[in-house]
């Protein structure tokens, strides 16, 4: 294949470039390829060319809750937002924490063919808590990590030993930092709009404590931590002392943190109900300048999937989460590039190369001999968040009729066409 034509973003920056791809590789870029005879041609004058994007935390349900989402609706939505590489979750039924159900989820995603599914697997048995799960076995049936995402180890002493462990394995422990005797049934951040609500908030001492800890076990044990879906501007400055300091920390945060406030709960809307909570504009605005300075290091969905009786009910009983992979790209690209001056390069690197990095991924650049994994987009594109029209299972997002800017047009994995925008 020939991709003509298109505004080809590298890590130093964006040049008009034809790209061929044989063999599932990118095999040459330059700004004028001839095709030969026969070679299919793809036309890509006035849309940009991001690396594959890659998102390291979604939940995609499978096995156990299909009625939220499966692992062909979670890759089916994935491709739609330009993922071509997505790492899921252990939180399922039975929950990811032994080599069997890491088998199961790899073997399922390549059955279903859209884009490379990387399991993580949990860091105690059961999401329990109280013994480590079996890590050398996930590690080789394919876990790429380790995290009790959804909770977090509350005994310090055996988190120390799960980061040990992960570490004699290769793998990094993927941290959702919560002290639950803080949050003690919480659903809100605890502010003007919990007040104004009675809704019970969770105080930001909940998530830094939490993430305070992992940074001195970290730097303790000499060893790398890695930080989930960072809410707060507090606990953002104690990751940037961490980093100045010399300590193997990295960070990711989601699109609903740089891109509303707790304000959204106002209405009790259910949709906007999300953990870590929704936070203040402090937050917000520190979110933006965390991810613009290094200190946070990549932009992940956490897409959450839910029925809609999950969500249809009061807030207080409402599930936690957003379906998020078919609005990440275009709320980062909106927010970030077109209100906050972020480059296309710093972009593609907080949603590519470096979750690449993290995990020690292979992919997250266009760069010859590298695997064919890139999203097309329509940059100059606007269009309004209709949740009908997702094709994941979960249509629950507080993005509904949000105007976006950039639109994902086609999704290749491995030179192969996973997504094409169906002609209106």
């Amino acid at each position: 294949m020939l991709i003509r034509g298109a505004d080809v973003v590298f890590s130093d920056g964006v040049r008009k470039s034809d790209i061929r791809i044989e063999g599932g590789l990118f095999t040459q870029i330059a700004p004028t390829l001839d095709p030969p005879e026969n070679e299919e041609v793809l036309e890509a004058a006035g849309l940009t060319a991001f690396p594959g994007l890659i998102d390291m935390h979604v939940h995609l349900r499978d096995p156990g809750f299909e009625k939220k989402e499966t692992i062909e609706t979670g890759t089916m939505s994935a491709v739609k937002g330009g993922f071509t590489q997505i790492c899921c979750m252990p939180n399922t039924r039975p929950v990811i924490d032994n080599k069997v159900v890491v088998t199961y989820v790899k073997a399922r995603a390549r059955e279903v063919g859209l884009c490379k599914v990387h399991p993580i697997g949990a860091i105690t048995e059961g999401q329990k808590g109280e013994a480590l799960a079996a890590i050398g076995g996930m590690k080789a049936a394919g876990a790429v990590a380790l995290s009790e995402d959804g909770k977090s180890v509350q005994n310090s002493a055996l988190m120390a030993k799960a980061m040990l462990y992960a570490s004699d394995f290769g793998l990094k422990c993927l941290c959702h930092c919560e002290d639950a005797s803080l949050v003690d049934g919480a659903v809100v951040h605890e502010g003007d709009y919990s007040t104004l609500t009675g809704l019970k908030g969770s105080l930001r001492a909940a998530e830094d404590i939490m993430i305070a800890r992992e940074l001195c076990l970290a730097e303790s044990l000499e060893l790398p931590v890695h930080i989930c879906h960072v809410s707060t501007y507090s606990g953002i400055q104690l990751i940037r002392e961490a980093k100045a300091r010399g300590v193997k920390v990295t960070a990711e945060t989601c699109p609903h943190y740089f891109t509303l406030t707790d304000a959204a709960i106002r209405d009790f809307d259910p949709n906007a109900k999300v953990n870590p909570p929704l936070r203040a504009e402090r937050d917000r605005v520190a979110v933006i300048a965390g991810l613009k300075d290094g200190t946070l290091d990549c932009i992940a969905s956490d897409h959450a999937p839910h029925h809609a009786d999950d969500k249809n009910v009061e807030f207080n009983d409402a599930a936690f989460g957003i379906s998020g992979l078919e609005t990440s790209f275009a709320l980062s690209y909106t927010v970030l590039v077109c209100e906050n001056g972020f480059s296309l390069p710093k972009l593609s690197a907080l949603m590519s190369a470096n979750p690449a990095g993290i995990l020690s991924l292979t992919g997250g650049e266009i760069a010859v001999g590298a695997p064919a994994d890139l999203m097309l987009a329509d940059l100059n594109e606007s269009w309004r968040v209709d949740p009908a029209a997702f094709v994941s299972k979960g249509k629950n997002t507080p993005f509904a009729g949000k105007k976006l800017q950039g639109r994902v047009k086609y999704t290749l994995s491995d030179g192969e066409i996973k997504y094409r925008e169906a002609r209106a």
